[in-house]
């Protein structure tokens, strides 16, 4: 249902680098560099933009979800935020009140957003 989605940042270089780490582990990359606006995503196609603060005032923390493959990809993005120095909410883990196979991640961004990487297959 969504095409893409872009997000302000304070500092796009640090979030660039914090999302060059941690989507690397879920398989995407930076596939477009425009210097203060950058987008990853899969096979050349940006889906996740982030740029600079331009519109609004002041902090409204976006929540941000991204798809692993597996539950190692889940792993592997929660320990590439880590090494980053990200802000960690909750270590990978099964979520069932979602449903019996929610594993996910969470971890907050430079700018302070609550990242998450969620696997939905079971084990």
């Amino acid at each position: 249902m969504i095409d893409h989605l872009s997000i302000q940042c304070a500092d796009v270089e640090a979030s660039a680098s914090f999302y060059d780490a941690v989507l690397a582990a879920l398989g995407g990359r930076r596939v477009m560099d425009f210097g203060q606006v950058v987008g990853f995503g899969h096979e050349g196609k940006p889906e996740f933009w982030i740029g600079p603060c331009e519109t609004g005032e002041g902090f409204r923390e976006c929540h941000l979800a991204f798809v692993a493959s597996t539950r190692d990809e889940v792993g592997d993005f929660f320990d590439a935020a880590v090494r980053f120095g990200a802000t960690v909410l909750h270590a990978p883990r099964l979520w069932p009140e979602y449903h019996p196979s929610y594993f996910a991640a969470f971890v907050r961004d430079p700018d302070g957003n609550n990242v998450e990487a969620v696997c939905h297959l079971p084990e």
